[in-house]
């Protein structure tokens, strides 16, 4: 089917080696389990390959030709990540694992902070409904270790966040506001203009999950306003093990590092240390350098299709998949029911089947899906169901595969009658 925006698939399929695979008695793969991790292009894999043939060694202080080569390579990945976000410095660019890690390492520096940044018992903590438990968490945690107040802006029933009580939600005592920029179960784009000035009124530090935005559209950092984005690599072409934080040059420079080791000192005695300037201040021991490496690779990957035109290819195929889904008996998406202000994952569900059948009965078609909570069982709860079934897109996606999910929903209805 022929829909205008989209992307030259074909060609960009031929990228991803995995996706020529077949599965369950020769059935052609159809992969929509993409807000759980992408597949990797042949561009990735080879960086990566040869990174551990020619270049292998750990990064920083070695004078060897595989140090330097391998130093060079890191740090090139982190320039490429500064300008794929549009950061002011390569130096507010930190790596860590994922996104989790990166979100950790924030809620635990503002509890180590001094004052003007410090959590204690007389601020609150506001979050969302919607959030994944990565950015839940961590909150929990300092809330119950500080003992600030956490408090949260709850859902509207099509998966908006409601808003209409944010000067109550967002105080004077509020010292940070944490928000994901793209809800992972429900699809939903929040408006971070409006969270953002109101935080920036009462002086509170902004923290961005950006884990399912960064894949799929633009991300400016400066034009977020925000003070902290996190976001994860394996959601966008590259490996597993590697993620971003990006934060304010100011901030780095004040706030305690989240853990200790090598890389991340300038001097150590038996006494006291000193830490080295951001961003290897929060980078303690042997990072994960391939893995950078292969994060600096999916960048230019991205860049070269174009992040604009991702977007839009998504647009489309999510608007198609929606009107598809609508005409399924029985099934109810939870979340936006239109592609404006959404991304490009799906949840849903069909009926009493439970999610959990309906994607075993998918999977035997050779189709891929979520099932679950999704790590955001708040949200389920809100909506009062035990769980969803998750559709999501990416840049290789087709109409034809929409189709097939459609095709197999409908297997799922006749199988269970």
């Amino acid at each position: 089917m022929l829909l205008p925006g989209l992307l030259d698939t074909d060609a960009i399929r031929k990228d991803f080696p995995i996706l020529d695979r077949v599965v369950h008695d020769g059935k052609k793969l159809v992969y929509l389990d993409n807000a759980a991790t992408s597949q990797k292009p042949r561009q990735v894999l080879d960086v990566i390959n040869a990174h551990y043939e020619r270049h292998n060694a750990n990064v920083h202080r070695g004078v060897h030709v595989l140090a330097e080569e391998a130093t060079a390579l890191y740090e090139g990945a982190r320039d490429k990540v500064a300008a794929f976000i549009n950061a002011p410095s390569r130096d507010e660019v930190i790596f860590t694992k994922n996104a989790s890690e990166s979100l950790n390492l924030v809620a635990n520096m503002l509890g180590w902070a001094d004052e003007p940044y410090r959590v204690d018992h007389d601020t609150e903590i506001v979050i969302t409904e919607m959030e994944h438990h990565s950015n839940i968490v961590p909150w929990q945690l300092l809330s119950q270790r500080t003992g600030a107040k956490l408090k949260w802006f709850g859902l509207t029933d099509d998966g908006r966040l409601d808003l209409s009580n944010i000067d109550q939600v967002i105080t004077e005592k509020t010292k940070v506001v944490s928000f994901v920029l793209v809800s992972n179960i429900l699809g939903t784009v929040n408006p971070v203009e409006a969270i953002v000035r109101r935080a920036q009124e009462v002086g509170a530090l902004v923290v961005i999950d950006a884990s399912q935005a960064a894949p799929h559209m633009p991300l400016d950092v400066q034009a977020l306003q925000a003070d902290f984005v996190a976001f994860t690599g394996h959601k966008m072409c590259a490996p597993d093990g590697i993620g971003v934080l990006w934060g304010r040059q100011e901030l780095l420079e004040d706030l305690p590092p989240f853990l200790g080791g090598g890389e991340m000192i300038e001097t150590v005695s038996m006494h006291s240390s000193t830490y080295a300037p951001a961003p290897h201040k929060f980078e303690a021991g042997t990072p994960p350098i391939a893995q950078a490496v292969g994060l600096g690779a999916a960048v230019d990957y991205l860049t070269s299709i174009g992040m604009e035109n991702i977007a839009r290819h998504e647009h489309v195929i999510t608007e198609y998949a929606i009107r598809r889904l609508q005409e399924v008996p029985d099934l109810r998406i939870i979340g936006p029911t239109t592609a404006e202000d959404r991304g490009a994952a799906v949840s849903f569900t069909l009926g009493d089947i439970h999610p959990h059948d309906v994607g075993q009965v998918l999977d035997e078609q050779g189709i891929a899906v979520r099932v679950g909570h999704h790590c955001a069982r708040p949200v389920c709860l809100r909506y009062g169901i035990p769980a969803t079934t998750r559709a999501s897109f990416y840049l290789y996606s087709t109409p034809a595969e929409v189709d097939a999910l459609i095709e197999g929903l409908e297997h799922v209805r006749n199988f269970f009658g």
